[in-house]
């Protein structure tokens, strides 16, 4: 993780927020490279969840609400965890964790219920302190004020998720869109959730941005419409580069599901840090049409023309983390491999990965590659002239890049050697690379280096466009 975050930040994936005045832990900012890979990860779901589908629309909700609406979801007063502090250092921690830095698996159930009491060996994970404060609840949500006025009459919070700015728009988005059951409300958007204690590195933040769907059905298919939607969202995860042999299903049991609930399941993934949640897709009843409908005294009534009665729809909510999954992208593509120092067009270039604390082979030399999909990469071709003092190459070279920006992400480079320029290609996770030599002038060709085998092959410039759609550029 230290040498990926490293890279990450080298780059331009992921830099620490506020950095310029020491940094602020559990808030990141994304560089240039990050923006592109997290602006693909949102438009392949949106594609997936809402533009190919007959039956899902979207909402771009407000990141403040009501307070009732937080009252009504049950985050008021449940959205907390059992916290302790330190006396010594003055740290804030989640009592589970204490568990977890100890070795002891927790009973299903007892961190929601808050039933944790403090280990007998807890000591502070900072200073080691046994100076620890008893288990209390934490509300996780960040408050904020409405108003000139700061005191409870404009008390308001930063959402801690999503879904409810859908539920609460669920009528509204009914009507104008003359969707029937089964339908889907969308939704990607930022949420705040004051965690405790931050950490693997972007995993657990205090501001993340979910991408959430509501899927409305009718009472008694909630088992039907569960399964598809667990293995609709498993394959696209496999669409966007994810290894299926790092992905898993975590099956709740039924001691461990919110009383609302008649199934959940986390789709986990492999992380260096053990295998965590990328997204739960849970079968949550009518739990929350029905809460908004008791507590706003309006109805959220479904009429269904078909069958001539009135019932509050059920819904299936596919939830996943686009920093999580981001996170995953960048450790499923990072590696490290020994290749020859030297490559020619046409060859095949030997590539053997690192074996750590390794000497390089001989004629070889380690380079680093972020193996993105091409269906995500943030650059999906790099172009170069062989030389920046020869105009002409300079000019045809910028011409085809031209181009080919009008179909893909590009990017043209004409500082440094070609290979150190390759080598930043590699660590962009570009998968395509174009040079513009001196036999192009001749007769119109270039060479195009694929990222993976390292292999440059020979193209006309007219050819590009079909060539790279070819070997997989979406």
């Amino acid at each position: 993780m230290e040498q990926l975050a490293a890279l990450c930040k080298r780059r331009g994936f992921i830099f620490p927020g506020s950095e310029l005045y020491g940094g602020i832990n559990g808030f990141w900012d994304y560089g240039p490279l990050g923006t592109e890979l997290k602006r693909n990860v949102r438009e392949a779901w949106w594609e997936a969840m809402v533009r190919l589908r007959d039956d899902v629309v979207g909402l771009d909700s407000a990141i403040i609400m009501h307070p009732r609406v937080w009252e009504a979801s049950g985050h008021a007063e449940g959205f907390t965890d059992p916290m302790v502090d330190c006396r010594s250092c003055r740290r804030r921690f989640r009592v589970d964790q204490l568990y977890e830095n100890l070795g002891i698996e927790l009973e299903p159930g007892s961190v929601a219920d808050m039933s944790l009491k403090l280990p007998a060996d807890a000591r502070c994970p900072v200073c080691g302190s046994r100076e620890l404060t008893e288990p209390r609840a934490f509300n996780l949500m960040f408050r904020t004020f409405v108003g000139p006025v700061e005191d409870d009459s404009a008390a308001a919070y930063l959402r801690p998720e999503t879904a409810q700015g859908i539920f609460v728009q669920f009528h509204n988005v009914l009507s104008v869109s003359r969707m029937k059951i089964p339908f889907g409300i969308a939704q990607i958007g930022k949420a705040f959730r004051n965690e405790i204690n931050p950490r693997n590195y972007t995993f657990r933040s205090r501001e993340f941005e979910q991408m959430e769907l509501e899927y409305f059905i009718k009472p008694g298919t909630d088992e039907q419409w569960h399964d598809y939607w667990v293995e609709e969202r498993l394959k696209w995860y496999r669409g966007i580069g994810l290894a299926g042999d790092h992905l898993h299903r975590y099956v709740y049991g039924k001691e461990e599901l919110a009383h609302y609930a008649s199934a959940c399941v986390d789709i986990t993934y492999d992380f260096p840090f053990g295998a965590q949640e990328l997204e739960g897709v849970a079968a949550r009843g009518d739990y929350d049409l029905r809460r908004h409908q008791e507590y706003s005294g309006k109805s959220l009534e479904y009429f269904d023309a078909e069958s001539g009665r009135s019932y509050i729809p059920h819904v299936v909510e596919p939830s996943a983390g686009v920093d999580r999954i981001i996170l995953a992208l960048l450790c499923e593509a990072y590696r490290e491999e020994w290749v020859p120092r030297e490559a020619h067009a046409g060859s095949r270039p030997e590539i053997r990965p690192v074996e750590p604390g390794t000497n390089p082979p001989e004629g070889l030399e380690k380079r680093t590659v972020m193996g993105f999909s091409p269906r995500v990469a943030p650059i999906k071709v790099a172009v170069f002239p062989l030389l920046k003092n020869r105009p002409q190459l300079v000019e045809k070279s910028r011409r085809i890049f031209e181009e080919l920006r009008q179909h893909w992400t590009a990017f043209w480079d004409i500082t440094g050697a070609i290979g150190r320029r390759y080598r930043r290609q590699d660590e962009a996770g570009t998968p395509f690379c174009i040079t513009v030599d001196f036999q192009t002038l001749d007769d119109d060709t270039v060479t195009v280096r694929d990222r993976d085998t390292m292999q440059q092959e020979r193209f006309t410039v007219s050819e590009l466009p079909r060539v790279l759609e070819q070997k997989g550029l979406p």
